[in-house]
């Protein structure tokens, strides 16, 4: 499992640093969407990455990984949203969000981690169009959610399901690089 840490820390090393860069460029101007605009986010980019697996013939030179990163990161700004509420004007300097960042990433690769042992690296088994599958599922439970107000029944909250879009993508990514090797 140790390779599996490494690998994961690889992937949210590339995902971080786009996010800086991001932050650098246009501040937290993130800060002020409501959950479901961030939802919508990374549902379209899902969206985009099963229309990839799906056809043949691609009109944007951007592949898989990139949109991976997209779900990755705009998972962590929801995470955030979900902690400090939102704003109407950006709020975040370059240093906090950062941290902040870091804080939710840390957290996601806790379970992560956990649920690594108890499932014995089955993702390893799967496939990549799975995994897709699974943050297209998790998104559709979150819109529910939404519309929901935000209450469940018997179901895990907004945060868990953002939390498994994260470490699918970032399986989903593991397994695009080692296809590359």
């Amino acid at each position: 499992m140790s390779d599996t840490s490494l690998q994961y820390d690889s992937v949210i090393a590339t995902c971080r640093s786009l996010f800086i860069n991001k932050m650098k460029d246009y501040g937290s101007a993130w800060r002020i969407l409501r959950l479901p605009s961030l939802t919508d986010q990374i549902f379209i980019k899902a969206q985009r990455i099963r229309s990839l697996q799906q056809n043949e013939v691609r009109k944007v030179d951007e592949g898989e990984r990139s949109e991976f990163i997209g779900i990755i990161n705009y998972s962590i700004m929801a995470l955030v949203q979900l902690q400090l509420g939102v704003v109407e004007q950006p709020d975040l300097d370059l240093d906090k969000a950062t941290e902040l960042y870091d804080e939710q990433v840390a957290l996601t690769k806790q379970l992560m981690m956990d649920k690594n042992h108890d499932y014995g690296e089955a993702w390893r088994d799967m496939r990549v169009s799975s995994l897709t599958d699974l943050i297209l599922q998790k998104l559709l439970r979150v819109k529910q959610i939404e519309d929901n107000q935000g209450k469940t029944l018997v179901s895990e909250g907004i945060d868990a399901n953002y939390q498994d879009m994260i470490n699918y993508s970032v399986f989903a990514m593991i397994h695009l690089s080692e296809s590359l090797d």
